[in-house]
């Protein structure tokens, strides 16, 4: 049960409310236990006060305290308190005891102790009252006691007051409130149940139609009662990641379509040259040689297409491995002009290296290798013949920059934003002759992985009918940019 959260927030709901009508019941309790007492003690006082006043006024008269002590509480006998007036021996000189209860039902409360009260009357130092408790068995007197030195001698006068309804009327509160705190628990563990539930009940909708979304059917959201709560900001968030999801299951998916169709091809091939090897027996030696080289290619191709894949799957993973070493980029990139000149001269092109200063660097020397060499391959590949591709190397304050241009027909508005995905290729677009190239459409989402392994960047930084510039940014000695 506790592993529900409506459950634990009822039961924190409760606790919390049951510490607090603890300490308001304590807090109470106490605030009326110390009134009630404070107005006994006052009307203790008072009446002490009285008899005091009285005795020293009727004493003066007479000339005798035990005479005026006895005239003024002959006739002063109530039904709750008790006044009485002793010597300093503790012998009761007068008294005027509780009158005792005469209505149908009520009952004889106990008499005041006056032995007890008389010992507390002896017992009292100087001339200010002393309030003390007479206890019985149903709560006692609350009685003050004050000595007098009169003319006649030393005097005690007391007065008593029963706190019997007092304590009743307190022990019915405890009552009460024992008796309400546990109905108003448990009417606040029922109604905070049913308001946990309530306020959950948009988590549970959530949950449910969440559970029925799965890879056929990522289009699906969850239902968003109000943007601006909690659970419609935990809603929205979590729409968010099913659409990060579904764009990265469509990518998949198409990645997957992509790279099946590219190996097909090579597999193909293979798969017809040796079956066409293979039926006849005797074939002329010359024809082996050439399936054997068709074979050959196609393997290359389909070696090439492989390892694409595997470092693009590990560039996704976060896993591409760059061994930092140092290096010139100047020199990085005349290596690649040096190894592409016999295909630009095959297809009629002129490469141009208008600017390498000496650029150290500390990176990886092969992959930066391969971007340079992909950006220069498909700029000679797509360039018409006697068209030139021109390659430079600026310095600037933030980083280095390699910029290669081509003067061909530059890539369609439409293309540009996707020349960077995996498998797309705008060969439509662009001119080539019959013997053009044939990639797999991997090289430039290959370079840019590498670029943003060294901190860099890789971008199409203008392409017109007048031809296309790519620009790859890398900061100064392989900081970061």
């Amino acid at each position: 049960m506790l592993n529900s959260v409506r459950a634990r927030l009822t039961l924190w709901h409760t606790a919390v409310l049951a510490v607090l009508l603890g300490l308001f019941a304590a807090g109470a309790y106490l605030f009326v236990v110390r009134i009630t007492r404070a107005r006994t003690d006052a009307a203790v006082l008072d009446a002490l006060s009285d008899l005091t006043s009285e005795l020293a006024a009727e004493g003066a008269q007479q000339g005798t305290t035990r005479g005026a002590a006895t005239d003024i509480l002959r006739e002063r006998r109530f039904r709750t308190s008790a006044l009485a007036v002793f010597d300093c021996a503790g012998r009761t000189v007068a008294s005027s005891l509780p009158r005792p209860r005469s209505a149908p039902g009520e009952d004889r409360e106990p008499p005041l102790d006056m032995a007890r009260l008389a010992a507390f009357a002896v017992a009292a130092r100087g001339g200010a009252p002393r309030l003390v408790t007479v206890p019985d068995s149903e709560g006692g007197y609350r009685a003050a006691v004050v000595p007098l030195l009169l003319p006649d001698g030393c005097f005690v006068a007391s007065a008593a007051l029963s706190i019997h309804d007092e304590v009743e009327t307190l022990d019915t509160a405890r009552l009460a409130l024992a008796a309400a705190i546990p109905v108003a628990l448990l009417l606040s563990a029922l109604g905070g149940w049913l308001l946990a539930r309530r306020s959950l009940a948009p988590m549970i909708a959530l949950r449910e139609r969440a559970a029925r979304i799965g890879a056929t059917n990522l289009g699906e959201r969850l239902p968003i009662a109000n943007p601006a709560d909690e659970v419609g900001r935990l809603a929205t968030v979590f729409n968010a990641l099913l659409a990060r999801l579904e764009r990265a299951f469509t990518q998949q998916r198409q990645f997957m379509a992509d790279a099946s169709h590219e190996l097909r091809t090579p597999v193909a091939v293979v798969q017809h040259e040796v079956s066409l090897a293979l039926s006849r027996s005797h074939r002329p030696a010359a024809e082996y040689e050439d399936a054997l080289r068709v074979v050959r290619d196609a393997g290359r191709r389909l070696r090439r297409i492989v390892d694409d894949l595997f470092l693009l799957a590990r560039a996704d993973a976060g896993e591409l491995r760059v061994h930092r070493g140092p290096l010139y980029l100047d020199e990085a990139i005349g290596s690649c002009v040096r190894e592409l000149r016999s295909l630009a001269q095959r297809r009629g092109v002129s490469v141009r290296v208008e600017a390498l200063p000496e650029a150290p660097f500390l990176g990886d020397e092969a992959l930066l290798h391969r971007v340079v060499l992909n950006l220069l391959e498909n700029a000679i590949k797509y360039a018409p013949p006697e068209a030139s591709v021109s390659v430079r190397l600026l310095v600037e304050a933030r980083g280095y920059r390699v910029e290669v241009e081509d003067t061909g027909s530059g890539i369609p508005a439409e293309a540009q934003p996707r020349i960077f995905e995996r498998f797309f290729r705008a060969d439509a677009a662009r001119a080539r002759d019959e013997g053009g190239p044939g990639g797999a459409g991997l090289g430039l989402a290959i370079a840019r992985s590498i670029a943003e392994a060294h901190d860099g960047r890789l971008e199409l930084a203008r392409s017109g009918p007048t031809g296309s510039v790519f620009a790859l940014t890398l900061p100064h000695a392989g900081e970061p940019a």
